[in-house]
């Protein structure tokens, strides 16, 4: 590890969950060993999935080379996918940086960008299955690592991804710390072992409010793929 921080982005778009940045975010800022940059293609306020808006810190002219660029997700992420620009950057990005990162959908942007071919990596669990679509190797589980890729499931798991980083960047201890510093001691109320807490009722109704949305991101999904040239 050498004494220089650690240069981190996270893409802030229009429409990304809030948790999604925020959570990685504060976790890498509580290392006190990364410069942290938040970076859209202006530095006006952006609009978040919530309707409230977070300021970039940097543009994607000013962004320093990253050592980690790390992609969230949101609803914002279907635009995303077919915009050169961004896409662009995030390759341009990937070329040099040690780490190629998201969390919840933000992997299927990796993907668009086709980075993710061949690669192992998670999603949140209702689009899992079109990380295949675009090369990848869809896996379920809360964080993945393949090679240089660490991809982290849907929104809350963000902590549980940057926390990985952190310890792949740093070593456990300061991971470890950290984790204590922030008081990451998840104790839900409702224990999500439980059978029926994941019931067939319960994902159907969650699909059913979601579906229009999930509609939309899988036709934002197979464009991407054609234009890989995927089956």
């Amino acid at each position: 590890m050498t004494t220089a921080k650690a240069q981190i982005g996270l893409l802030l778009f229009p429409g990304v969950t809030q948790l999604d940045l925020t959570g990685p975010a504060e976790v890498f800022s509580a290392s006190q060993h990364c410069d942290v940059h938040l970076i859209w293609k202006n530095l006006s306020p952006v609009v978040t999935g919530s309707q409230w808006s977070i300021n970039p810190t940097r543009t994607f002219e000013s962004a320093p080379q990253l050592d980690v660029i790390c992609i969230p997700g949101g609803t914002g992420q279907i635009d995303l996918m077919d915009d050169s620009e961004t896409i662009e950057f995030i390759r341009t990005q990937a070329e040099h940086a040690s780490l190629i990162t998201s969390v919840c959908t933000g992997s299927l942007v990796l993907g668009a960008a086709g980075l993710l071919k061949g690669y192992r990596a998670t999603c949140h669990w209702m689009s899992i299955p079109q990380l295949g679509m675009l090369g990848a190797i869809p896996v379920k589980e809360r964080v993945v690592r393949d090679r240089n890729r660490i991809t982290g499931a849907g929104v809350s798991a963000g902590i549980d991804f940057a926390l990985t980083v952190v310890g792949e960047l740093f070593g456990e201890e300061i991971a470890k710390d950290v984790q204590l510093a922030i008081e990451y001691d998840p104790a839900p109320p409702y224990n999500p072992k439980d059978p029926e807490f994941a019931g067939a009722s319960r994902i159907e109704r969650l699909e059913k409010r979601a579906r229009e949305r999930q509609t939309r991101r899988l036709e934002a999904t197979l464009s991407a793929a054609s234009r890989l040239g995927l089956p």
